[in-house]
């Protein structure tokens, strides 16, 4: 199991409380673990990626075993502390002010 941290607003939009877990396939990449996000909750879609690019948007981050995580390949496996669920996958909102 993959356990899933989301910032406040996206776990508002899930209707869930705290983190999520989810079955993901090997291989296990960022682009696989959005993909079971995004199937088991819709009300998600577009909001992490874009509709049709699947490009990250641009005030979130990824994390994984503490690595920024944002601008390597979506296809790169992850961390086997966050395939075995021992570490979480973060997503992040950017913080920005002007």
């Amino acid at each position: 199991m993959i356990l899933v941290v989301l910032p406040a607003h996206l776990r508002t939009l899930a209707h869930v409380q705290g983190d999520v877990q989810l079955e993901v396939a090997a291989p296990v990449t960022a682009r696989s673990v959005l993909d079971a996000l995004e199937a088991r909750y819709p009300m998600l879609r577009g909001t992490i990626r874009d509709h049709v690019t699947l490009e990250r948007r641009p005030f979130l981050r990824f994390f994984a075993c503490e690595q920024d995580i944002s601008f390597e390949s979506p296809d790169a496996p992850l961390p086997e502390a966050v395939v075995s669920g021992r570490e979480p996958f973060f997503i992040i909102g950017a913080i920005a002010g002007g």
